[in-house]
């Protein structure tokens, strides 16, 4: 039986902390959905300007490529593992850029899921290019797959026109990066913003839905899970970013400190909006116990 590095009281927000490649095939439950945010391997001791400073792009050895088989071998064998912890109805999510996307295209296609859509993130404040010789790098990819062909997915469509005025939301979302007040518990290299998270989320599950991300760093995907009404379990092998998340979680333990982020989520601007999307869970139906 796996001992989790953190459970919260409410057992809404799990985290394990070793290889997600080991921890995997112990765990007995089935997700409704998984985002996963894998190494990019752009990690090639280039630079890049960050709040305005000049900085490696580097994030750690987890993120150095050791060529296209290396990537290749480590993007199919996670993606195997996931898929068997997915329900039968369930989708994925994965985020990347021009250097591991088409690895994980294809591994998806190999495997037999199907892609749905590739969403790109343009991102409204990237880091300008100091070089002066390329167009600012300024998206990434999200690429959104069920398991499996033949089995259809949910996906709140009506919600989605909402958030884009009445009109069906397209394939390009025009989202900020990370914001200062999301790093208040600490950093992470490659923090995603819980404007993204909220909106794929939203789109892809119903409340109580239990969300599993492999490669979970300072989880945004939990948080973004329990705001909404969510639950959610999350790996990693670095225990100062679990302890990250734990403190995340801790926080919105706090009634006005969630009230405060919901207000923030960009695609909600008007007050309590957001609010009005989720049904209290008194109202919902009893959520599935996770597994280990």
């Amino acid at each position: 039986m796996l001992s989790p590095f953190f459970k919260s009281n409410d057992k809404d927000f799990y985290l394990l902390h070793g290889d997600t490649m080991e921890l995997l095939p112990q765990i007995e439950h089935k997700f409704d959905m998984v985002f996963a945010d894998p190494p990019y391997f752009l990690s090639n001791n280039g630079l890049t300007i960050q709040n305005g400073k000049i900085v490696s792009v580097n994030k750690g050895k987890w993120d150095k490529s050791e060529g296209f088989e290396f990537i290749n071998d480590f993007n199919r064998n996670w993606l195997s593992l996931v898929r068997d912890k997915m329900k039968d109805d369930a989708t994925i999510w994965i985020s990347g850029t021009m250097h591991n996307i088409f690895s994980i295209g294809q591994i998806l296609n190999d495997l037999g899921f199907k892609i749905l859509n590739v969403i790109t993130w343009e991102k409204t404040n990237p880091p300008p290019n100091f070089s002066c010789r390329y167009f600012t790098y300024s998206t990434e990819q999200i690429i959104w797959a069920r398991k499996n062909p033949k089995i259809p997915h949910y996906f709140n469509y009506e919600l989605m026109k909402k958030l884009n005025g009445d009109k069906q939301m397209k394939d390009v979302w025009k989202l900020p990066a990370i914001a200062p007040w999301e790093k208040s518990c600490g950093k992470h290299p490659t923090q995603k913003p819980l404007s993204v998270l909220t909106r794929l989320i939203l789109a892809s599950t119903k409340p109580n839905a239990w969300i599993l991300d492999p490669f979970t760093g300072s989880s945004t995907t939990g948080i973004a899970a329990n705001l909404t009404n969510r639950c959610f379990l999350g790996i990693d092998k670095d225990e100062n970013f679990l302890t990250i998340s734990k403190n995340r979680k801790i926080e919105i333990e706090n009634l006005e400190t969630v009230l405060n982020y919901k207000q923030k989520i960009k695609d909600f601007n008007i007050k309590n909006e957001l609010e009005s999307f989720f049904v209290e869970k008194s109202n919902i139906e009893y959520k599935n116990e996770l597994l280990l």
